[in-house]
């Protein structure tokens, strides 16, 4: 029976229970916060909306419009540490 649960319970934090979603939120100084959310291939921060436009590493690129160069992309977010680069400044997010 525990062993059940325990997958269940792994199961469930693989594939987000069915969420399709994340909210982050995000500072790049201690009065401003942005909220961003990351909704299946599409990012939302500061009122814009932008597309996946893929990954290098631990490291996601988003765009208004992709290029060839992913790494020319207008924001990058690394998960892992919560550090967003949107248009060359600097956020730290923390997710929700």
């Amino acid at each position: 029976m525990n062993k059940v649960i325990t997958c269940l319970i792994l199961s469930c934090g693989l594939i987000g229970c069915g969420q399709d979603y994340t909210t982050w939120s995000c500072s790049n100084s201690p009065d401003s916060k942005f909220t961003m959310v990351l909704k299946k291939a599409v990012m939302q921060f500061q009122d814009r909306q932008y597309d996946y436009c893929g990954s290098l590493g631990p490291q996601s690129y988003f765009d208004a419009k992709c290029t060839v160069r992913i790494q020319d992309a207008s924001h990058v977010f690394t998960t892992d540490s919560g550090k967003l680069v949107s248009n060359g400044k600097e956020f730290q997010c923390n997710a929700l």
